[in-house]
Parts: C-alpha cells; sequence; structure tokens
C-alpha cells in the first residue's frame, strides 16, 4: 500500500489502463457543422452501458471543491458498465484509479488530475473513487441504468493521503 499517492496530470497514455480521456486531441482540427460556425471532434470512447438490459443515463453532479491532501479509504467499480464524468466549464478534477480485478490492487492505485478541459471514460470493471474535485461545480456523467444497482464499494483501515504536488 503507499504511504502517500502523488497526483499526476492526465493523459490519455497513461489513462489508457483505465479508460478513455474525453479531450480535443493536439492539433485536431474537427470538421466544419452547422455552417461553418463549429467544429465537430468526433471522440472515441466505448461507452459499455448495455449489459443486462442496461441502458444509458445522463445525470448532473453538483460536488464540492474537496481540500488536498485527501484520504482515501474506499474504492467503488460499476462492472457492468462504464461511468463518463465530464466538468461544465474549467472544473478540474481528481480521478483515483486501480485495475479492474475481482478486488482493487491498492499497490497498482493512480490518481490523475485534469486541466480543467477534460473528461474520463472510466473501464467497466474500473475500481475509482468518488469524485474528488478540485474546482467546486457542475459535472455531466453519463453511466449505465437498470433495475439492479451496479456499483461495488471495498473500504479498508487506515488511508491513502492522496496529494497534488505544488
Amino acid at each position: 500500500m503507499h504511504n502517500t499517492l502523488s497526483v499526476q496530470p492526465l493523459t490519455a497514455a497513461a489513462f489508457a489502463p483505465f479508460g478513455t480521456v474525453i479531450e480535443v486531441p493536439a492539433g485536431a482540427t474537427g470538421r466544419p457543422i452547422n455552417g461553418g460556425t463549429s467544429q465537430r471532434f468526433d471522440l472515441l470512447a466505448d461507452l459499455a452501458l448495455s449489459a443486462e438490459g442496461g441502458r444509458a443515463m445522463l445525470a448532473l453532479f453538483r460536488a464540492q471543491a474537496r481540500s488536498f491532501p485527501h484520504a482515501v479509504d474506499e474504492l467503488e467499480r460499476h462492472a457492468l458498465g462504464s461511468q463518463a464524468f465530464v466538468p461544465l466549464g474549467q472544473r478540474r478534477f481528481v480521478v483515483v484509479v486501480a485495475p479492474a480485478a475481482p478486488a482493487p490492487d491498492l499497490a497498482a492505485l493512480a490518481a490523475f488530475v485534469t486541466d480543467g478541459a477534460q473528461g474520463v471514460v472510466l473501464a467497466p470493471g474500473t475500481w475509482h473513487h468518488a469524485l474528488l474535485a478540485v474546482d467546486a461545480g457542475d459535472f455531466v456523467v453519463v453511466e449505465r441504468a437498470a433495475q439492479a444497482v451496479d456499483c461495488d464499494v471495498v473500504r479498508w483501515e487506515g488511508s491513502i493521503p492522496v496529494v497534488i504536488p505544488a
């Protein structure tokens, strides 16, 4: 287990084992739409939401800013579906993740901070902490909705401080 977990900047390559980063790729120009008044960027993110009769659900999370270091003593996962977090406006947040497995591997924990314009799609089964907003505000969340709740939570004794380096 980590003594402390240092947050690193969110990049597509570093986050790939856990899901997809939602952002306009560097150097991308998109394609003009709406008579040239908008640029469209088609982002390739696999939203797995239909397992066992699931469907897409949009939710709005109004998050309070968290203080850091932040003590992490639990993780959750959604084994049947992915979950996406997209900030409305410039809102940074920290994503604490561990690889998909029957139980979280605390030695494999990673933490990322967004630049305020990025979102993430967590792959099904990825262990993660609840939303850790650096900046208070609203976040659109896309997740699987079905009759049965798809959320496993694991707690442990002690905690791991998550630190944002200066």
